[in-house]
C-alpha cells in the first residue's frame, strides 16, 4: 500500500501543477503585418532563416488552417481583439478603401466594443501593446483618444496608431500619389474647363458672371489644391509618429533601430511583471512596406530587403523567447505567432525589387480571400500544456484568440453579444480532435464574398465564393494594375451559381466543381445558403467606422508634437543602447 500511496499522491501533485499551471498564465500574441504563410522555415520556407518562429513550431502546436477574420489589416485586427466579425463592429467598409490611412481621422474601434485586454485588465494582468495599432486614435477632439490602446484595456502602450506606409519612409514612393492622380485628373479638368468656358462666355457677353464670384471660385479651386498638395508633401510628418501612451515622443517616425527598440520595450515590460500575469501584443511593423531592416540584418537575407526584414522579426522573436527563460516563464506563458494577413504579393518597388512575400501554393495574397489571403501562419507554444510537435489541419481563426486568452485568464465571456470565435484550448491539448468552426465566413470589406464549411461528418472543407476579383493582367495571380484588389463593382466578377472548391482536394484552388464533377453539387450549396441567412440574421446594424466621413483627415483631430510651423518635428525618444544583435 505505501508504494501505491505514494503513486497516487505524486499523480495528483502532478494534475495539481498542471492545473494551476493552466490558469491565469502570462500571454504573449506576436503579430506580424503581411506575412506569407509561406516564408516560414515551418510552413516550407527553405531559404529564409526564422529558427526562432521555427522552435514554436517544434516545441507547441502548427495550425495549417489558420484563418484571417479579413484579408486587411483593420478589420483583421479587430476581429482579432474582439473575437468577432468586423461586419459586427463596423470594423468593414462599403466604400473602396477598407483600412484607416490618416492619423487624424475620426473612425475606429468602438469603445462599446469588448477587447480580450480589457476583460485580462480587469483580472489584474498588467496589459501592453507594443508596435502597430490601426484601430484608429480621436472621435470629436485631437486628445479624446476614445479608439486609442489605452481606451481598450492596454495599461501601455508604445508603437504606431495607423500603420506602416512607403511614405513613411523617403525614397520609397507613395501609396497614394497614384490614387490621388487618378481621383484628382478628372475633377481638374472638370474645373479647369468651367472655369475657362466662363471665363471665355463673359469675354464675348453670352454670360453676365460678375467678376467677384469667378476671382472667389479660382481661389477656392486653388486653396483646396494647396492645401491637398501641402497635406500629401507633409504626409510624413503628419501620420508616420511613434507614441508612448498618449504621448508623440517621435514625429516623423525613425526607422533606424525600430525592430530593436520595439523588443527591447516588449522585453522591459516582460521584465516589470515577472511577478504577476500579464498580458503583451507585440504587433511588428514588418514585413508591410516601407520596409526596412537594421544594419545587422540588412543584405543578409538570400530574398532582398523582404528577406531580411523577416529574418530581423525571427530574431526579434528569439529575444522574446530568451527572456522568458531568463525569468523562469517559459512554462507559464502562453505565446501565439500569426499575421493579420497574407502576403501582399503585388508589391513591387520602384526599382523592380519584389517588396512582398510568399504565400507558398495558395492562390492571391492580401485583400483577397483566396487562401494566399487569408490563410496565415498560426503557432502556439506553452511547455508542458500543450502538445509538442503537433500539426492541427482543422480550420481556425484569428477569432479563437479572444475566448481562449479570456478563458485561461478565469474570466468570463460576454452574454450581451456573439463571439465567433472558439477556444482552441481542447484542440490545444488534443482533447478533441474536429474544430467548432462548422462555417466561417470570408468577408470582403462589408461584402460577404465566401464561406467555408467543414461537416462534422466529413473530411472535406467546401469553399463556395459568391464573387471573386478580377486580377490584373489577367493571367496574373493579384491587381497589380491597382495595387490591391477591390470588392465591387467592375472590379469583381458575379458567380451564379457560385464558385465551389474542396480545399481537401484542391487547397490551391484551381479547378472549382460543377455538377458534372461533384453529384452533391447543389445540396452543399442549399447547406451554405441556409448558414448565410442564419449568419446575416445574426447581424445588426452598426455605426460605419470606415465610412468616408470616418475616413477622411480632419485637420481638428491632427496631433503636432511641436507646430505646424515647425512641421511638427521632435524626437525624445532616444532608444537607449541598442541590443546585442547576431543575425545568424
Amino acid at each position: 500500500m505505501g508504494p501505491l500511496l505514494l503513486l497516487i499522491i505524486c499523480q495528483c501533485a502532478i494534475n495539481s501543477i498542471k492545473t494551476h499551471s493552466a490558469s491565469n498564465p502570462n500571454i504573449i500574441l506576436l503579430m506580424a503585418d503581411d506575412l506569407g504563410i509561406g516564408d516560414l522555415g515551418c510552413y516550407g520556407n527553405k531559404t529564409l532563416r526564422t529558427p526562432n518562429i521555427d522552435r514554436l513550431a517544434e516545441e507547441g502546436v502548427t495550425l495549417t488552417q489558420h484563418i484571417a477574420a479579413a484579408p486587411l489589416c483593420t478589420p483583421s485586427r479587430a476581429a482579432f481583439l474582439t473575437g468577432r466579425y468586423p461586419i459586427r463592429s463596423g470594423m468593414a467598409a462599403f466604400s473602396r478603401v477598407g483600412v484607416f490611412l490618416f492619423s487624424a481621422s475620426s473612425g475606429g474601434l468602438p469603445s462599446e466594443e469588448i477587447t480580450f485586454s480589457k476583460l485580462l485588465k480587469q483580472k489584474g494582468y498588467a496589459t501592453a501593446l507594443i508596435g502597430k495599432w490601426h484601430l484608429g486614435m480621436n472621435c470629436e477632439s485631437s486628445n479624446d483618444f476614445c479608439h486609442h490602446p489605452l481606451s481598450h484595456g492596454f495599461d501601455y502602450f508604445y508603437g504606431l496608431t495607423v500603420t506602416n506606409f512607403r511614405d513613411c519612409k523617403p525614397g520609397q514612393g507613395s501609396v497614394f500619389l497614384k490614387g490621388v492622380q487618378k481621383a484628382l485628373i478628372i475633377p481638374i479638368q472638370i474645373a479647369g474647363i468651367t472655369l475657362v468656358s466662363l471665363a471665355i462666355a463673359r469675354y464675348i457677353g453670352l454670360l453676365n458672371v460678375p467678376f467677384q464670384a469667378f476671382c472667389y471660385c479660382l481661389l477656392i479651386i486653388t486653396i483646396s489644391l494647396v492645401v491637398l498638395i501641402l497635406f500629401f508633401y507633409h504626409f510624413r510628418h503628419l501620420n508616420c509618429f511613434l507614441m508612448r501612451n498618449h504621448q508623440i515622443i517621435q514625429q516623423p517616425l525613425s526607422y533606424e533601430n525600430l525592430t530593436q527598440r520595439l523588443t527591447k520595450e516588449a522585453m522591459q515590460f516582460i521584465g516589470r511583471n515577472t511577478d504577476a500575469p500579464f498580458l503583451l501584443v507585440l504587433s511588428y511593423l514588418h514585413v508591410h512596406t516601407a520596409l526596412y531592416a537594421s544594419e545587422n540584418f540588412r543584405g543578409k537575407s538570400k530574398h532582398g530587403l523582404y528577406g531580411d526584414a523577416v529574418e530581423e522579426m525571427d530574431w526579434s522573436v528569439g529575444q522574446v523567447l530568451d527572456v522568458l527563460v531568463k525569468h523562469n516563464l517559459s512554462d507559464k506563458t502562453l505565446v501565439y505567432f500569426t499575421s493579420d494577413q497574407g502576403a501582399h504579393v503585388e508589391e513591387i518597388s520602384s526599382a523592380g525589387e519584389v517588396h512582398g512575400g510568399y504565400n507558398g501554393i495558395y492562390k492571391g495574397g492580401k485583400s483577397t480571400n483566396w487562401e494566399g489571403g487569408i490563410r496565415v501562419p498560426g503557432l502556439l507554444h506553452w511547455p508542458g500544456v500543450i502538445q509538442a510537435g503537433a500539426y492541427i489541419d482543422e480550420p481556425t481563426s484569428n477569432m479563437d484568440i479572444f475566448p481562449t486568452v479570456v478563458k485561461l485568464a478565469e474570466a468570463q465571456l460576454p452574454s450581451d453579444r456573439i463571439i465567433d470565435g472558439h477556444d482552441l484550448l481542447p484542440l490545444l491539448q488534443g482533447k478533441v480532435t474536429r474544430s467548432k468552426h462548422e462555417f466561417l465566413f470570408h468577408y470582403c470589406n462589408a461584402y460577404l464574398n465566401a464561406v467555408r464549411w467543414h461537416p462534422g461528418n466529413s473530411e472535406s472543407v467546401w469553399k463556395v465564393f459568391f464573387f471573386t476579383p478580377n486580377f490584373s493582367p489577367e493571367d496574373s495571380n493579384g491587381c497589380y494594375d491597382s495595387h490591391v484588389c477591390f470588392c465591387h463593382g467592375g472590379f469583381i466578377t458575379q458567380h451564379d451559381p457560385p464558385l465551389l472548391f474542396d480545399l481537401s482536394r484542391d487547397p490551391e484552388e484551381k479547378v472549382p466543381l460543377t455538377p458534372e464533377t461533384e453529384s452533391r453539387f447543389y445540396e452543399i450549396l442549399r447547406v451554405v445558403h441556409q448558414a448565410v441567412d442564419n449568419h446575416t440574421r445574426s447581424l445588426q446594424a452598426v455605426p460605419n467606422q470606415l465610412s468616408w466621413d470616418n475616413l477622411l483627415w480632419k485637420p481638428w483631430l491632427q496631433l503636432c508634437c511641436s507646430s505646424l510651423f515647425q512641421s511638427c518635428y521632435c524626437d525624445y525618444d532616444s532608444g537607449g543602447s541598442p541590443l546585442e544583435v547576431h543575425s545568424g
